[in-house]
């Protein structure tokens, strides 16, 4: 939780544990329609729709309290960036030895596209917060 300067709470908690909750959901999904062959690729849509959502509340809620000097704490986003290049890859090893019988789906790239555009936007407004906070 962190203290606003009015004394009210405010907690990133709470999105926090909702972007792992449709992470692992999502993560769990990806894998379960590998092994079904594309049996559940009409869920990774919208599952993955609810996790970029959620993922760009709680990216833009840390951004708005690093901006207004409130204690937001340290949640590297390069984690869930690097889960998901290390998913990928694995996929597309997988795609190549079992070419026809499982196709990487497209919602898996685009939402791994989405997650690095995430982590990109909120490192620059990082940096630049730090830049302006040095002035």
């Amino acid at each position: 939780m962190a203290k606003l300067k009015d004394d009210k709470l405010i907690s990133v908690d709470i999105w926090r544990h909702l972007v792992n909750f449709w992470a692992i959901v999502l993560y769990v999904l990806i894998l379960a329609d590998f092994f079904t062959r594309n049996g559940l690729v009409d869920f990774l849509g919208p599952i993955s729709s609810i996790y970029i959502a959620v993922l760009a509340v709680y990216s833009t809620q840390k951004e708005f309290e690093r901006w207004h000097d409130y204690n937001i704490g340290r949640h590297p986003g390069e984690v869930y960036v690097f889960v998901w290049t290390v998913l990928i890859i694995i996929l597309l090893a997988l795609e190549v030895i079992y070419r026809h019988v499982y196709k990487l789906p497209g919602e898996v790239f685009m939402t791994y596209i989405v997650v690095i555009g995430i982590l990109a936007i909120t490192k620059r407004s990082k940096s630049s917060y730090l830049s302006k906070k040095r002035k």
